[in-house]
């Protein structure tokens, strides 16, 4: 009995003290479960190895449409972007019909937090995150599939870039199905924060 009192008082003392080491080893532990528990569940779950990823390029930015940037995917912010951009991709071959029957068509902003699923048949419209032999993955939307190559292109970027020209499938690391706006930027602040005391 007296051992129960003592996980409940740690426990409290944890969860409800003001001091800053509980503070602090509350953090810890809130870290751990996310990294260890949270984010292996929800990878076995979506069937990829990174099932959240943080935007970290205005690649896939669409005009912005006032303070907010694309918090609210629109038409109208869609139709701007079309008007800028929509030259290339009726180049290639798509109607503005087409582009707008894509998934996340008013792309996504830096800072956003984007939900991606690992099983699923890459088509050409999808946004994908895929291994370029980079820093970090890239997140591109496909624009032409060939037998098991597959090219993509960010929406905000006037031409394809080379290493987006032949993607291997076994590249791809998923497919990007939701996306949690500017939540990403707590996230991108702390990294900045920690590289520039290195």
């Amino acid at each position: 009995m007296e051992m129960g009192n003592k996980i409940k008082n740690a426990w409290h003392w944890l969860w409800h003290s003001d001091s800053i080491l509980s503070w602090v080893l509350a953090l810890i532990i809130a870290f751990i479960a996310v990294r260890f528990v949270f984010f292996p569940l929800i990878s076995l779950a979506l069937g990829t190895p990174l099932p959240l990823v943080v935007v970290e390029s205005s690649s896939m930015e669409h005009p912005e449409a006032g303070f907010f940037g694309n918090l609210f995917a629109t038409q109208g912010s869609f139709d701007a972007w079309w008007k800028e951009k929509g030259a290339w991709y009726e180049q290639n071959g798509f109607t503005k019909q087409q582009v707008e029957s894509w998934s996340l068509r008013t792309g996504f902003d830096k800072g956003d937090i984007i939900l991606v699923y690992g099983r699923f048949t890459p088509k050409i419209g999808d946004v994908v995150i895929f291994n370029a032999n980079t820093e970090h993955p890239i997140i591109h939307r496909i624009v032409a599939i060939n037998g098991d190559i597959i090219s993509t292109k960010g929406d905000n970027n006037d031409g394809q870039l080379s290493i987006e020209r032949s993607i291997s499938r076994e590249d791809l690391v998923g497919k990007a199905v939701f996306r949690i706006p500017k939540l990403g930027w707590i996230k991108l602040v702390f990294v900045n924060i920690i590289s520039g005391f290195s």
